[in-house]
């Protein structure tokens, strides 16, 4: 390159005239987006916290606690062997 070729060449672009550039920065940035976005669907749909009550006397003497009982009689339903006829 000579001398007079460097005086009549074009002056470099400014970084944000680059299409590469906002491509390579729209990943992280619809990122960010997408965790408020997420955030905010949490925040507004959030679980109801339950209150245990106690246990009724029956599961009391069994040893189970009452909010279990269901799912413990579920589970070993599932676990008996069907009858056989």
């Amino acid at each position: 390159m000579t001398p007079s070729d460097a005086r009549t060449a074009p002056p470099a672009a400014p970084w944000w005239r680059f299409p590469m550039v906002w491509f390579a920065l729209a990943g992280p940035a619809l990122v960010v987006v997408a965790g408020f976005a997420t955030m905010a669907i949490a925040y507004r749909h959030a679980d109801v916290v339950l209150v245990e009550t106690a246990a009724p006397e029956s599961s009391q003497r069994s040893g189970r606690a009452g909010a279990t009982a269901p799912a413990l009689q579920a589970r070993n339903h599932a676990a008996t062997p069907p009858a056989r006829p």
